[in-house]
């Protein structure tokens, strides 16, 4: 299959919050399958409403973000790149998830100190920049046209998005934006059903190399252990 642009994502491995999550989205990126919705009473709107903007990317959170391939460059070798980055680096240990509302949409975030996932990230970020083409001058106008600092502005220069390195917040997407009485009533049905399921800790123990197909959905192409030996602590 051909990809358009490809990713870095955080996925979750198989289990309860991974089947609730891509049943929620509607997409599931590592069976590359659409799915019908799950029964959540007192919703503002129908499901398929409330996630139509995070939906083609399924349930994931973001560690380098979607970019088109430099030139010269492969898809097995980005994957391979990532293989010899994983083994290179440990898991990332927090103290858990929590659902929270970020302005104005729902997404899981880390509970705890998050220094080890941010310093992760950049390294990410900053080792596979070498596989990114320019950013297309139409989508740099766009996102400059949007309210950025002056730092993120310099960040998306470097990095083709803005919300890398220091202005990096690690989130998994849960619905698009909405009106505040949306995104309360939203947050009070899917709580309930969501609590139970978020793990206490979290260990961020892979990464994934996704890519999205002609249609615009983001599939999975391969899901890394981290496995690289924690660093010793200096005494």
């Amino acid at each position: 299959m051909r990809y358009t642009r490809y990713a870095i994502y955080l996925t979750l491995p198989p289990g309860p919050l991974a089947t609730f999550g891509a049943a929620w989205l509607g997409w599931d990126a590592a069976g590359r399958r659409s799915l019908d919705p799950p029964e959540v009473p007192d919703l503002p709107a129908p499901v398929d409403a409330l996630t139509a903007a995070p939906r083609k990317y399924g349930l994931h959170g973001t560690i380098k973000p979607p970019f088109r391939l430099a030139e010269g460059r492969t898809e097995k070798q980005l994957e391979t790149a990532l293989s010899t980055f994983c083994a290179q680096h440990p898991p990332v240990a927090l103290d858990g998830l929590v659902l929270s509302r970020l302005g104005s949409f729902l997404a899981l975030t880390p509970v705890g100190d998050t220094f080890a996932l941010s310093e992760l990230a950049a390294s990410v970020v900053h080792q596979f920049d070498g596989f990114r083409a320019p950013v297309e001058a139409a989508e740099l106008a766009r996102r400059k046209g949007a309210r950025l600092t002056a730092r993120q502005g310099e960040l998306l220069e470097l990095y083709g998005y803005p919300y890398v390195m220091e202005a990096f917040r690690f989130h998994i997407t849960l619905t698009g934006r909405m009106s505040a009485g949306h995104l309360a009533r939203t947050d009070a049905a899917l709580r309930p059903l969501l609590d139970p399921l978020l793990p206490d800790p979290f260990h961020l123990d892979a990464l994934t190399l996704c890519a999205e197909a002609a249609d615009g959905r983001f599939h999975e192409i391969r899901r890394i252990p981290l496995s690289g030996q924690p660093r010793k602590q200096h005494v």
